[in-house]
């Protein structure tokens, strides 16, 4: 009896983690995490907004040290490189997201653990960090790239979407994080899918798509819509 299988995937070779990066684009640029440098920095803009933290493994940090051994711990997972994110030309951290849950075998790997202060939300530094990250991984090989949040955090489910990613359903019950119930929400961009993705953020990258104000005239969200639309 015949079966249907999968597609052969032939002349497979696992690409390569992403460590020891430095990613630059028009308006971001992505380094390695270095605590000695960057935890005063990030402090600044993280103290007192407690509320960046609700949805991650972390509590929020009482001060500058419990922050920096949030810092320490981060940057010790090595098999989870994270990457500091600034505008371009300024030395002043703003936030950070890692390459998370990686599967290489598999071509698979994550964009996780992401914590964007208030000054980097919603900015073209922001998007463009994200595609940096995109475009180096399907760029050395990788066939998926995933997205995971709380299924109650709605700010991240939307930009999920935003930038692009496929929602592919809940695992529910899948963790207990700080003490409480998370159901997970998954989303994924395939290295297909980011062929015509790609062209979406190009085109909303490009300098012609802002005013003299820096107002964007195309939104990415309508770009990547359009993407989904078209499968």
């Amino acid at each position: 009896m015949s079966r249907p299988l999968g597609p052969e995937i032939s002349n497979w070779t696992p690409p390569p983690l992403p460590k020891d990066l430095s990613l630059s684009g028009q308006w971001a640029r992505l380094d390695l995490l270095d605590v000695q440098t960057d935890a005063v920095g990030l402090w600044e803009v993280f103290a007192g907004h407690d509320w960046v933290w609700d949805y991650l493994f972390e509590h929020p940090p009482e001060d500058f040290d419990a922050f920096r051994q949030i810092l320490e711990t981060v940057a010790a997972l090595d098999d989870k490189p994270c990457y500091v994110i600034r505008a371009k030309d300024d030395p002043a951290p703003l936030g950070y997201a890692c390459y998370w849950t990686a599967a290489p075998a598999m071509g698979c790997h994550e964009i996780g653990s992401v914590n964007l202060s208030p000054r980097l939300q919603k900015t073209q530094v922001a998007t463009e960090a994200f595609f940096l990250m995109l475009d180096w991984a399907f760029a050395h090989g990788y066939r998926r790239m995933e997205w995971k949040c709380n299924a109650l955090n709605m700010p991240s489910r939307r930009a999920a979407e935003r930038l692009g990613f496929q929602y592919e359903g809940v695992f529910r019950q899948h963790m207990i994080v700080k003490g409480l119930n998370r159901d997970t929400a998954w989303y994924a961009i395939t290295d297909k899918d980011w062929v015509k993705l790609r062209e979406a953020y190009q085109t909303w990258l490009a300098p012609e798509n802002f005013d003299q104000d820096g107002q964007q005239k195309q939104s990415l969200k309508a770009l990547t819509a359009v993407c989904r639309a078209e499968e």
